[in-house]
């Protein structure tokens, strides 16, 4: 009989020195074995595979100015990051309410989160898009809440992981869905799309300059043969790009893959339909900080709180967007094209 103890699993073999694709890098996925590993990651101005680092997280504080007891919204919880200080800020008391429509992470999010809040903590999440918040702000804080924190970014652990087919530096699915349990895929999308249509897309979500051109190469190529993989609509975009003189290959290849995510998940339609409705969630006094990316999110955030402050319903709006520090923004990149906007409810 053999009592030799097993000898542990051998680590996964990847090319070069420090692996490059997502699943490899068993390190970073495993950040309570491999600290210090994923702190040099940190140190590297970069993101640690499966993770997200929260943007302007003092700026967001100082505007949303919690207190004990104060009932705070989360609308687009993500990976937690803003709201595990916002429970350590609103306690005791306090209530918490966390919202995100991704039925992927939002169940590994919670758990974070209740395992660093105190027993007694108040704490309620639900999947849901923020648009549709209403119904569950109703229901568990009928006179308003005192903040509420929209953070329309996209999670690095959605944007890097290349089986949601949300960036085109890896292959995967092209489908780009927040919740890839409803609706259509961005492939799937672009099978009900002609070039106008399309071409409308591209300049509404992301300022495309080549928008036309672009539309009617995606389209034909999409025609022949089903553009089905991030790197198969990559591979378009490159040769499309060739013939533009003016066009930067990766600048359209960003471009392009936000107008697409935008229009999958119908950002912009839900952050109209979240704005008109915001007011009514807010009690007197109750602050809104909304963090946007795109000149899209932001042109409908400052209309939406310029109107409501000729209006009567804010005492108080930003009149200049509050940028990441430039600390923050050689630390952390994905903080560098953040806007954030304040409101206060009248």
């Amino acid at each position: 009989m053999n009592d030799l103890p097993e000898k542990p699993p051998r680590r996964p073999r990847y090319t070069g020195r420090n692996p490059r694709n997502f699943k490899d890098k068993y390190k970073e996925h495993q950040s309570d074995r491999y600290a210090d590993d994923v702190s040099k990651v940190v140190d590297r101005g970069q993101t640690p595979a499966g993770k997200h680092r929260p943007i302007m997280v003092s700026e967001i504080l100082t505007a949303l100015a919690l207190v004990p007891g104060n009932t705070v919204v989360d609308c687009t919880l993500g990976y937690g990051g803003h709201a595990r200080e916002f429970l350590a800020a609103i306690q005791p008391g306090g209530c918490f309410l966390g919202v995100d429509a991704d039925p992927i992470e939002l169940p590994k999010t919670e758990a974070r989160l209740r395992a660093i809040a105190p027993a007694e903590a108040l704490i309620d999440v639900r999947r849901m898009n923020f648009a549709g918040v209403a119904t569950f702000l109703a229901a568990k804080a009928p006179q308003g809440v005192d903040a509420l924190l929209v953070d329309l970014g996209v999670s690095s652990m959605q944007l890097d992981d290349p089986s949601r087919g949300f960036s085109f530096k890896e292959d995967g699915p092209l489908d780009m869905r927040m919740n890839p349990l409803v609706g259509l895929s961005a492939s799937a999308l672009l099978s009900t799309l002609d070039s106008v249509q399309l071409s409308a897309i591209l300049v509404e979500n992301s300022d495309e300059p080549n928008a036309d051109k672009i539309a009617e190469k995606i389209l034909a190529a999409h025609q022949k043969s089903p553009l089905l993989t991030t790197f198969a609509l990559v591979e378009v975009l490159r040769m499309t790009t060739k013939t533009l003189s003016d066009a930067d290959s990766n600048g359209t290849l960003r471009r392009v893959f936000q107008s697409l995510r935008i229009a999958v998940n119908q950002e912009l339609r839900s952050l109209d339909a979240f704005l008109r409705q915001l007011p009514s969630f807010m009690k007197k006094g109750g602050r809104v900080a909304m963090l946007t990316f795109h000149s899209g999110e932001d042109r409908r955030v400052k209309s939406s709180f310029n109107d409501g402050f000729r209006n009567g319903l804010y005492e108080y709006v930003s009149k200049e967007v509050i940028r990441a520090s430039p600390a923050e923004q050689r630390s952390n990149g994905r903080s560098s094209s953040a806007k954030l906007r304040i409101a206060i409810r009248s």
